[in-house]
């Protein structure tokens, strides 16, 4: 029989110990929402995220009033998300307001008694300050960002310039999707004026020609979801999904001229999303047109990230989030974290030995694998690789695009199963390129002798380099090492060498 539950709170074992959990209230001219995150880290991960769509902004444009229904909605919700938190023990608590309730003449009257719902103070942000937040969230979220970042709400559609770090710019225009559907009353020849007039002469975004646009909001990921699931891609992860300028001109031109319902796939998009699709496409087609970009990529993190991003010391805030992301994944689920880090340091002088060029991009990549080497040991060993590859494939990574996870995917999968493919679905392939998947089978057949010779346990590697010295790939098996030297190793060193163009040598 299970024994009962414990009367206190114990520790989880599941989970990392980065302080109290902290949570953030959004409140936006369509949705509120609630998301609770294990912790104030670099690589935050939600341990709770509930969204309702109460549609505060929809009649404030043509009213000045928050609708009474939403309004009580909104009430509803706020109750029920103050709860949620003091289960969770939730410490630190954001709660901030956007489009709707800046505009809305009862908008103060609204906070006023959200606040006390809410036991906590409420940030009602300008537009400026929604901008910034958008882009530290995308700064947060996307590996050195370069172009326009574009946050279309309910209310609103906020526009920032985000090179690396540096932001510029931080303009808001009533273009969100409800704020379209009320002031157009409901007529998309109308929107389309009026998004015309608003971007046609934006200079913000006439300097994003040629660079990527960063789509942050719900609505714009709905679209998202519409194009990978019509297009069939294999990877069903919003974060980092990348769309060539041309293809999504296309498509978004496809959503507004027909009815959402009679759209392939239509069903992956909640009802209360779906009348909004054509006045998001609508703003995304002139941004496309007016602004140029060579890229959309759309982007899960936006100003709650940003909120939490900002929260960060600088120290924490220069840290890489995949790199965090991957030892907290490696602290949780390894037999031994040591080990990965270890094995970071081992690849390092292997690579390094090689001649094999190597870009910082690639190396932050290896260094990512190395961590995440192990973290289906409880597996069945006829699994550990294609679970590896499944946890990985869809892990909460931040700061790594697609063909990237299907880097660290390969490079994991091939140290369980071999050098080869196997039944590896064919789809996760074509996401990454030659190279990739030959630098990943590479640093497979490199983790297939490490963990070998080390069980997976530290302070072995670091007295069994791995390099290639005269032409020829040497694992020193010295002293007390001795002994590891067997036909398997062997095999698999030889596996390795012939990949790189090398004589395989054990040294004895």
């Amino acid at each position: 029989m299970p024994r009962r539950a414990p009367a206190v709170k114990e520790p989880a074992p599941g989970r990392l110990d980065t302080g109290p959990p902290v949570g953030v209230i959004d409140i936006g001219s369509n949705s509120i929402r609630l998301v609770v995150y294990e912790g104030l880290t670099r690589s935050p991960t939600p341990i709770f995220n509930e969204k309702v769509l109460a549609g505060l902004g929809r009649e404030v444009l043509s009213t000045g009033l928050l609708a009474a229904d939403a309004v009580e909605r909104a009430y509803q919700s706020l109750r029920r998300f103050r709860v949620l938190c003091d289960t969770i023990g939730v410490k630190r608590l954001w709660v901030v307001a956007t489009a709707a309730c800046r505009d809305a003449e009862n908008g103060p009257e609204f906070i006023r008694q959200a606040q006390r719902i809410c036991r906590a103070k409420i940030d009602v942000l300008s537009g400026k300050r929604e901008a910034m937040l958008s882009a530290l969230g995308i700064v947060s979220g996307i590996h050195e960002p370069d172009g326009i970042v574009g946050d279309l709400g309910g209310g609103s559609l906020e526009l920032v310039d985000a090179r690396g770090t540096r932001l510029k710019g931080g303009i808001t225009l009533p273009l969100g999707g409800l704020a379209l559907q009320d002031i157009s009353a409901r007529s998309l020849k109308k929107a389309e004026r009026i998004v015309d007039t608003a971007l046609r002469d934006v200079r913000l975004l006439k300097g994003g020609a040629g660079r990527a646009f960063y789509a942050v909001g719900g609505t714009w990921r709905a679209l998202t979801r519409l194009h990978m699931r019509q297009t069939g891609y294999p990877l069903h992860v919003m974060h980092n999904y990348i769309v060539p300028a041309k293809e999504a001109l296309e498509f978004v031109r496809l959503v507004r001229r027909v009815n959402p319902e009679i759209l392939s796939q239509i069903d992956s998009i909640s009802e209360t999303r779906r009348p909004l699709l054509a006045y998001a496409a609508i703003v995304l087609e002139h941004i496309i047109r007016y602004g140029k970009p060579r890229e959309i990529v759309v982007s899960a993190t936006g100003v709650r990230e940003g909120l939490l991003y900002e929260a960060l010391g600088e120290r924490e805030r220069r840290r890489d989030p995949l790199v965090a992301a991957s030892m907290e994944l490696n602290q949780l689920r390894s037999r031994s974290p040591a080990h990965g880090l270890e094995l970071v340091d081992w690849t390092d002088a292997f690579m390094a030995s090689t001649g094999i060029e190597e870009t910082d991009a690639e190396t932050r990549l290896r260094h990512a694998a190395c961590l995440l080497g192990d973290i289906a040991w409880r597996a069945h060993p006829d699994y550990r690789g294609e679970q590896s590859f499944n946890v990985i494939s869809h892990a909460n990574f931040l700061g790594v695009d697609h063909p990237g996870r299907a880097f660290l995917a390969l490079a994991v999968y091939f140290r369980h199963v071999g050098l080869f493919e196997g039944e590896l679905a064919p789809g996760m392939r074509e996401l990454a390129t030659a190279r990739m998947i030959d630098r990943a089978r590479v640093l497979g057949g490199a983790m297939r002798v490490a963990y070998l010779i080390s069980s997976a346990m530290p302070g072995v590697l670091p007295e069994t380099p791995l390099v290639v010295r005269q032409g020829q790939l040497q694992l020193s098996l010295t002293g007390r090492y001795t002994a590891l030297a067997g036909e398997r190793v062997a095999n698999r060193l030889r596996q390795l060498a012939r990949l790189i163009g090398r004589e395989a040598v054990l040294v004895t």
